[in-house]
């Protein structure tokens, strides 16, 4: 499907040729199935609930602790997720990271069901390395619609709906880092707390406002020239 995306509600019928099929694939279902390939085709919510899926990036609060698992939220209504203290980079019972209640950690979901509170894991069991998942130590976290967090996640050469803001910034000068969430949580970083609130400031006006890739270089230049 070229062009820009075409939204859709809950009830709404899609135009089959809308729906990109295999020649070895049955028609009238997504080929490859969805999330797995940008050709693929699925319904999303830019408001409401996050429902947790296997493979999901999140970020999560630390709510209690036992001998061997964290317990983490993931938003305030969802089932509290279970994270092995174990399940960390070159974690041992002796070198396993000591986290407190409200501590923060990015994971990735890898147990979710209606009957099973989510399990997460923050290091890669394929490669036994973090890949980046772990204790999130300073900085903030901002709230975006579930919608925008997933196009934070989307790889850079998707065009259509392209989030540049945070690139946009760091062309300017702004030095920070980020996690994104796919329960709507955005975690930034930087040696300056005013960078910090600034580049949270931008995502959220672009996530509220849905502006495009024009707006959000005009809204960036108007940022820094405030500073």
């Amino acid at each position: 499907m070229a062009g820009k995306p075409i939204f859709v509600l809950p009830g709404d019928e899609i135009d089959e040729s809308l729906i990109p099929t295999h020649p070895k694939h049955p028609p009238h279902r997504p080929w490859p199935p969805p999330r797995s390939s940008k050709r693929s085709l699925w319904v999303e919510r830019s408001t409401g609930r996050y429902l947790p899926a296997v493979g999901d990036l999140v970020i999560g609060t630390v709510t209690r602790s036992t001998a061997d698992f964290y317990y983490v939220a993931l938003s305030d209504y969802a089932a509290t997720a279970t994270l092995p203290q174990l399940s960390f980079e070159m974690a041992t019972k002796k070198t396993k990271p000591n986290l407190s209640s409200g501590a923060l950690v990015y994971a990735r979901v890898t147990l979710a069901n209606k009957h099973m509170d989510p399990e997460l894991e923050c290091v890669s069991q394929s490669t036994g390395k973090a890949d980046g998942l772990g204790p999130l130590v300073g900085g903030m976290v901002f709230r975006v619609s579930l919608g925008f967090a997933r196009r934070l996640l989307m790889p850079k050469a998707v065009a259509e709906g392209k989030v540049v803001v945070l690139e946009e910034l760091g062309s300017a000068g702004l030095a920070f880092e980020t996690a994104v969430g796919r329960n709507g949580k955005v975690w930034i970083n930087s040696e300056s707390v005013a960078t910090v609130i600034l580049a949270g400031k931008a995502l959220e006006e672009t996530d509220q406002k849905n502006l495009t890739v024009d707006q959000q270089k005009k809204l960036v230049r108007k940022l820094i020239n405030t500073k």
